[in-house]
C-alpha cells in the first residue's frame, strides 16, 4: 500500500495557517471528500461537526464549499462532540461525516477526520482515494449539480437522548455530587444535560468556550483544576472530558486521577462477571501492564493494538469484541458506540458503581497500575533510533531483567518527530533507572 501524503494516524492535522490547516486545502479536500465519499450512499450527504475552535468556522465554510463543487450536499451540525458526528452520521443515513477538531491539542491546531455512512473511521483505501483526488486539478461540476447546504438546528438534542439512552434505564445518578469538566470544547451544550437530566448533581466547569481557550488548562490533559473543585466541593467523583468528547478520565473523591486503562478494567470487570463481556479487551501498545496481568487473573484476553484508537477498532472488530482502549481515556464499547465517546463510557462506569454499590475508589483499587515513567525525545530520525540495534540490544535486555514484573517501550510518534522512551515496573526506582539508561543511549546516539 501506499505511503499517506497528508493522513496520519488520526485523520489530517496541523497548526492552523500552515501548509494543511488553510482554507485553500479543506476547499481543496472537501471537494476531494465530495467526489470519494459522496456516492457511498444514495443521499450523497455529508455530515460536518466541529468543536469550539475559532479556526473551525473557516474550515467549516471551505469544506463546504468544496463538497457543493464536487455535488454534495452538506448538512452542518456546528459545535459536536466527535462521537456524536459518528452517531449522527449513521442515524441519518449519510454518505459520510466530517469532525474538524485537533482534539486534546490546544486552540493553534486544528484537524480533519472523517467517518464512513456506519460512523467508523475510514479504511486507508478510501484516505489513500482522497488523497489521490486532492492532488488533481480542481473542478466543479455544473450550475445544476451543485451540492446545497443546510443546518441541523437540533443535533444536539438529538445526541443528548442518544447518551441518555446507553444508561440502565431502570437506574438514576440521583444522590451522586459530580464536577463535571467539558475543556472549553464540543461537550460543553450537552454533557451538563445528560448528567443532570440522569438525576446527578451537577458542578460544571470549563464549559465557556471562547474560541481560543479549548482544553487550556483544563479537560482530561490538565486536571488539575477539576480535582481541586472536587475536593472542595466534596463531590463523589470528577469527569474531565476533552476538546472533542472522545476521551474522558475521572477523578475519584480523594482528588486521584482514575485513567483509562482503570476504567476499561473496571468495566471489562463488572461485564466479565454478568457474562456480558464478549470476549477478551483490547489495549494498545503504552497500556500499563497492571491491567494485562489484572485481566488475565479474572481469565480475560487481552491484546495489544498499535498506538491510535483506529487500530483498537481494527482489532475488535476482527476479533468479534467490544471493549478497548486508551489509558488517555479513549475508550471503545463497539456495543453501544461505533467511535471512542467520552460521555457514554463515563456513563459506563458510573454504571458499574451504582450496580456494584462501590465508589470509583474501590473500584480502581482493584487495578493498582504499574509505575510508569515516559521521557519524550525531540528528533528528527526517531523511526531510525528506535530500530537501532544498540537501543533494541538495551531494551531487550532490561525486559529479560523486569520479566513479568515490567517492560520497555521504545517508539516514534505518530504525530510529531519526538521518539518516545517509555518502562513501567512494579518498584518505581527501577523504572527510573532503566529509563534514564536509554535516554542516555538514545541521546549519545543522536546526537554523534
Amino acid at each position: 500500500m501506499s505511503e499517506k501524503k497528508y493522513f496520519g494516524t488520526d485523520g489530517i492535522r496541523g497548526k492552523v495557517g500552515g501548509s494543511l490547516m488553510t482554507a485553500e486545502f479543506a476547499l481543496k479536500l472537501g471537494r476531494a471528500a465530495g467526489v470519494v465519499l459522496g456516492r457511498l450512499s444514495p443521499s450523497n450527504t455529508i455530515l460536518i461537526g466541529k468543536d469550539t475552535r475559532i479556526s473551525g468556522y473557516m474550515l467549516e465554510s471551505a469544506l463546504e464549499a468544496g463538497l457543493s463543487s464536487a455535488g454534495t450536499n452538506s448538512l452542518l451540525l456546528g459545535p459536536m462532540p466527535t462521537p456524536g458526528i459518528a452517531w449522527m452520521t449513521s442515524s441519518m443515513h449519510a454518505s459520510a461525516g466530517i469532525v474538524i477538531s485537533a482534539s486534546h491539542n490546544p486552540y493553534y491546531d486544528n484537524g480533519i477526520k472523517f467517518f464512513n455512512a456506519d460512523g467508523e473511521k475510514l479504511s486507508d483505501e478510501l484516505e489513500l482515494a482522497i488523497e489521490n483526488e486532492i492532488d488533481k486539478d480542481f473542478a466543479t461540476v455544473s450550475s445544476e449539480k451543485l451540492g446545497k447546504a443546510k443546518r441541523v438546528d437540533d443535533a444536539a438534542g438529538r445526541y443528548i437522548e442518544f447518551c441518555k439512552s446507553s444508561f440502565p434505564r431502570q437506574k438514576s445518578l440521583a444522590g451522586l455530587k459530580i464536577v463535571l469538566d467539558c475543556a472549553n470544547g464540543a461537550t460543553y451544550h450537552i454533557a451538563p444535560q445528560v448528567f443532570s437530566e440522569l438525576g446527578a448533581d451537577v458542578t460544571v466547569i470549563a464549559n465557556k468556550p471562547d474560541g481560543l481557550n479549548i482544553n487550556a488548562d483544563c479537560g482530561s490533559t490538565h486536571p488539575q483544576i477539576l480535582q481541586e473543585q472536587v475536593l472542595e466541593t466534596g463531590a463523589d467523583l470528577g469527569i474531565a472530558l476533552d476538546g472533542d468528547g472522545d476521551r474522558v478520565l475521572m477523578i475519584d473523591h480523594y482528588g486521584q486521577v482514575i485513567d483509562g486503562d482503570q476504567l476499561i478494567f473496571i468495566v471489562a470487570k463488572h461485564l466479565h462477571k454478568n457474562g456480558k463481556l464478549n470476549g477478551g479487551v483490547v489495549g494498545t501498545l503504552m497500556s500499563n501492564q497492571a491491567m494485562q496481568s489484572g485481566l488475565s487473573d479474572l481469565g480475560i484476553d487481552f491484546l495489544r493494538a498499535d498506538v491510535g484508537d483506529r487500530y483498537v477498532h481494527q482489532l475488535l472488530r476482527k476479533n468479534n469484541w467490544y471493549l478497548g482502549g486508551e489509558s488517555s481515556g479513549h475508550i471503545l464499547n463497539l456495543d453501544l458506540a461505533t467511535t471512542g465517546d467520552g460521555i457514554v463510557s463515563a456513563l459506563m462506569v458510573l454504571s458499574v458503581m451504582i450496580k456494584e454499590g462501590k465508589n470509583l475508589k474501590e473500584l480502581a483499587d482493584e487495578i493498582p497500575l504499574y509505575p510508569q515513567v515516559l521521557i519524550n525525545i525531540t528528533v528528527e530520525n526517531a523511526k531510525t533510533l528506535a530500530q537501532h540495534k544498540d537501543v533494541v540490544s538495551l531494551s531487550t535486555e532490561i525486559d529479560k531483567v523486569l520479566g513479568n514484573d515490567g517492560r520497555t517501550l521504545i517508539r516514534a510518534s505518530g504525530t510529531q518527530p519526538m521518539l518516545r522512551v517509555m518502562v513501567e515496573a512494579k518498584d518505581e526506582n527501577l523504572a527510573e533507572k532503566y529509563a534514564s539508561e536509554l535516554v542516555s543511549l538514545v541521546n549519545s546516539l543522536w546526537k554523534n
